[in-house]
């Protein structure tokens, strides 16, 4: 490794290389002595910004080179030098640190950025503000000026009423968001009119002085007297809501803030950059110094971007269901390599690589064979032997994502979104058997899947004689002879049996697909049986999460069907005590359903019951 080159590039007090260097030239101060310290100083404190594979190759050199392996890291620099003049393989220094190995988002900061910027102002909340700002302090002169006349012996004062007609004018061509006071049935219209007809006539017609007489004893008994408490009090409210700063204005400064973060990532400063306006903020655009909290909606989509473990992400509720856990899931996933290294610094960077060109388009890109193309770079070989990519690592992620996903999402266990995100795991940690997905037969030729029988034998090899068994009127016996025998028709023609659909399709009849369900747990017990699942609170408190999702009022029938499924299942795989305990907490929510609905449970509960005693 070349320390001293014979070409000098120029670089600030940290060692940093001075902008617009060629990528040769950056490649050549990245060795020096001074280029080196700089990739120390980022690997130490994370700032730094790979935005494609390439940009950390010089960080794993830097990393070698300090864990004492200078062979290793010599051999990396000779194989990166003949592409060094087209190729960056530096990184750009980070306003913060890069996500840690397993951190994950929702939303890029790039997507929330654009979610903010498209908060176009919305007339109806200009138009509010200025009726309340503009429209209704005049109308309260108007009615003010009407009382002092019928106080006065002498009448209005013509002076004053000109005046306020005057005004009227220049407010009306000045503030036209706001309409209200063009209609002329309106109160305050009335005021105008009738004061326009006396300074014009000096007096008012009989049918006019009616409806003045009506319009202000209306806008009294709803307001109250103009200087009175009840009077103040409201308006003091409404010049606070209206005096408060735009959600566009407030919106704003947080773009500023996400400007320079890298877009392709979340963050892990989304609190902080969800916090009040600062005094500097203030003072840059106008809002109040008083640390203005962002609205809701906005604090709410910044928080989007926050980057956090899964299991953090899903127990704070940021995800909102299962769905949405699989796209999330899907970038921990892609990365789970990083996750076998030790060194944090260096799984930082694994981990950067392989979130680099990552699209939110396509959540679920990761396969087994991009794995191997990301392993396969030169500068990830250099430090595989730091890592630990083995099988027991994959089913390691595949439990952590299972587990989290049946603990945050009982009612739901493992849609066919988050089979499809974790099957690369399951190959890669030798599960021995693939994992099922939907469809379970082809639709141009009904050919069923031939992943039904494998998840149908691991079914039957953990809920034999149990209470899911029971419960589900399953014979298991039969089902393992249909295994046995790899009976794929008639394995469907069961499931269109028990569906009360004879002759039925598991590719177009969601009746006979559910059947294939319950007697297959769609990858449950399999994953139980060979990854060795278990939710972190227990099978107990997931039986009761599942029963829970059941019976909320927003459950669709489907949603309250597979929940209910679930639910059984977790049951089956409690212990005795814990069993029971989960059934009691069954019945308990069930007593607090309204009638309808806990009718509409009963019968299901009682054969839970018979099943129970059963066994």
């Amino acid at each position: 490794m070349n320390q001293n080159p014979g070409r000098p590039t120029a670089a600030n007090a940290s060692g940093a290389p001075a902008p617009g260097l060629s990528t040769a030239d950056l490649f050549t101060h990245c060795l020096t002595d001074d280029g080196l310290a700089w990739l120390d100083a980022l690997l130490d404190d994370g700032r730094f910004d790979v935005r494609a594979p390439e940009h950390a190759a010089l960080l794993c050199v830097a990393w070698l080179r300090r864990a004492g392996e200078t062979a290793a890291a010599a051999g990396l620099v000779e194989e990166l030098r003949p592409f060094a003049h087209e190729v960056r393989f530096a990184p750009c220094p980070a306003p913060e640190p890069a996500p840690a190995a397993g951190a994950v988002h929702r939303r890029t900061v790039g997507e929330v950025a654009v979610a903010l910027a498209e908060r176009l102002p919305r007339p109806a909340v200009a138009a509010q503000q200025e009726a309340l700002t503009v429209w209704r302090p005049f109308e309260d002169e108007l009615l003010g000026h009407w009382l002092r006349a019928e106080a006065s012996p002498d009448g209005a004062d013509p002076v004053e009423g000109a005046a306020l007609l005057a005004r009227y004018g220049r407010l009306a061509a000045a503030h036209t968001r706001c309409t209200g006071h063009l209609d002329p049935s309106s109160h305050p219209a009335v005021l105008r009119r009738a004061l326009e007809t006396r300074l014009a006539t000096g007096g008012l017609p009989p049918r006019l002085a009616g409806e003045l007489r009506r319009a202000v004893a209306s806008m009294v008994a709803a307001r109250g007297r103009p200087g009175s408490p009840g009077h103040r009090a409201l308006r003091d409210a409404q010049a606070a809501q209206a005096g408060g700063p735009a959600h566009q204005d407030l919106t704003a400064p947080v773009l500023r803030r996400l400007a320079p973060l890298d877009v392709s990532l979340g963050t892990s400063r989304a609190q902080a950059l969800a916090g009040p306006v600062t005094p500097a903020e203030a003072g840059e655009s106008g809002l109040p110094a008083g640390g203005t909290p962002l609205p809701a909606a906005v604090r709410d989509t910044v928080l989007l971007a926050r980057s956090a473990p899964l299991v953090t992400l899903a127990r704070s509720g940021a995800i909102p269901s299962a769905e949405a856990f699989a796209e999330v899931a899907a970038q921990l996933v892609a990365s789970h390599p990083a996750l076998g290294h030790r060194d944090e610094a260096l799984g930082r960077v694994v981990a950067a690589v392989y979130a680099a060109g990552r699209s939110r388009r396509h959540a679920l890109w990761w396969s087994a064979q991009h794995g191997e193309r990301i392993a396969a770079l030169p500068w990830m070989r250099a430090v595989a032997p730091w890592g630990d990519d083995s099988p027991a690592q994959a089913r390691s992620v595949l439990r952590l994502v299972v587990e989290t996903c049946v603990e945050a999402f009982p009612g739901a266990g493992i849609p066919n979104s988050l089979v499809q995100v974790v099957s690369p795991l399951a190959e890669a940690g030798g599960l021995g058997v693939p994992l099922l997905r939907e469809p379970f037969a082809a639709r141009y030729d009904g050919t069923v899947s031939p992943e039904l029988l494998g998840a149908a034998a691991d079914a039957a090899g953990l809920l034999r004689g149990t209470v899911y068994e029971r419960h589900h009127r399953i014979d298991y016996a039969a089902v393992l002879e249909l295994v046995a025998t790899g009976d794929r028709e008639g394995f469907a023609a069961l499931c269109a049996e028990r569906a009360g659909r004879p002759g039925g399709s598991l590719a177009t009849e969601p009746a006979v697909a559910e059947q294939a369900r319950i007697l297959t747990t769609f990858n449950l017990a399999t994953l139980v049986r060979r990854a060795g699942i278990a939710p972190p609170g227990g099978w107990q408190g997931a039986a009761v999460g599942a029963f829970a999702d059941a019976t909320r009022r927003s459950a669709t029938a489907a949603r309250s069907a597979r929940a209910w499924r679930h639910a059984v299942l977790y049951l089956s795989l409690c212990g005795p005590q814990e069993r029971e305990a989960a059934f009691a907490g069954f019945e308990a929510r069930a007593a607090r359903l309204p009638r309808r609905a806990a009718d509409r449970f009963a019968p299901g509960l009682a054969g839970l019951r018979r099943a129970l005693g059963a066994g």
